[in-house]
């Protein structure tokens, strides 16, 4: 059994930081991949960040240069460092990680940017 929780959300002013964590525990013995997904009211669930095991990352768009993704392999846990936050940015932010072949998914932390 697998278990991801993240921390870290919350309301924050327009231009603001936030830093996202997500803690993996249970069986783990390898975690392949560590993403970041939002979704706002009314849209869809969009990939907001992701790494991999070697390092690479890969972003979207609306993210490159404000957010950064990083991974503490040693900790089983994933960063979402989010700087100069929009109030476009606010949705619930969740965290997805593919550990030895399965699929998981956080729980979901909200952030909120006022304009």
């Amino acid at each position: 059994q697998v278990q991801l929780v993240e921390s870290g959300g919350g309301l924050v002013q327009a231009g603001g930081s936030l830093r996202l964590s997500c803690a993996a525990s249970g069986s783990i013995f390898s975690i392949h991949t560590m993403a970041w997904y939002r979704q706002a009211p009314g849209k869809q669930r969009e990939l907001v960040a992701a790494i991999i095991s070697g390092g690479s990352t890969n972003y979207a768009d609306s993210v490159k240069g404000r957010f950064t993704i990083s991974r503490d392999n040693a900790k089983n846990t994933g960063y979402l460092q989010m700087n100069s936050l929009k109030p476009e940015d606010t949705a619930v932010y969740y965290c997805h990680a593919v550990i030895s072949l399965g699929h998981y998914w956080g729980q979901g932390t909200q952030v909120t940017v006022s304009s």
